[in-house]
């Protein structure tokens, strides 16, 4: 059982990073200092420092909730399903789930401004293309124990999480250019575009 002092920093935390994510996407992740942060939740800056390494680490924690999520559901995934059906499936539950896993900091409608914020911040962005390196190392080694296969041995679950990985920036970029900024347009687009995977991989393109 959670004591009184754990859910005590735990509140703090979700203070701290709440304060974080609105700052961020009112004045922009350059504009915001740690100062600000911690001035905000009426704490130190030395207490900030003891729940985030920095604005970067405060910046993608919550994508660091989303994704844990998103990996537990792939190894929950039926077994019969093939393994980019069942990363499919995944996301998609990832994205109908996303307030389970969010709302007890911000709303949803705050993430998905942060979401925005990351893709036009340099900084940010480079930092999340390194995790999402990091995050298809874990997804390969996830599909390899699914199918009982050497990752070191058999390409497939690298291929498979590259062709997946590849698919999902671009339904980040194209979704953050629109205008739509709801759960629902980037799922619908994240659904659209995992749809055209197998027509684009291994179809012919030309019109007839």
């Amino acid at each position: 059982m959670e004591t009184l002092r754990e859910r005590k920093k735990q509140r703090t935390r979700d203070a701290l990073l709440r304060a974080a994510v609105e700052l961020f996407t009112t004045r922009g992740y350059e504009g915001t200092t740690v100062d600000d942060i911690a001035e905000a939740v009426d704490v130190s800056q030395r207490t900030f420092f003891r729940y985030f390494a920095g604005k970067e680490e405060a910046a993608l924690a919550l994508e660091a909730l989303v994704v844990e999520r998103f990996v537990a559901a792939v190894r929950e995934r039926p077994a019969a399903e093939a393994p980019l059906e069942a990363l499919r499936q995944a996301v998609l539950e990832g994205w109908d789930t996303l307030h389970e896993v969010i709302e007890e900091v911000v709303p949803v409608e705050l993430y998905l401004r942060l979401c925005r914020v990351v893709e036009s911040t340099p900084v940010l962005l480079a930092a999340h293309l390194r995790r999402s390196l990091e995050i298809e190392d874990t997804l390969a080694r996830v599909l390899a124990e699914r199918e009982g296969v050497d990752m070191d041995a058999d390409p497939r679950p690298r291929l498979a999480v590259a062709v997946f990985g590849g698919v999902m920036r671009v339904t980040e970029r194209q979704w953050s250019a629109g205008e739509d900024m709801s759960v629902e347009s980037m799922r619908a687009l994240t659904n659209a575009y995992l749809e055209q995977v197998g027509p684009a991989l291994t179809e012919n393109w030309r019109a007839r």
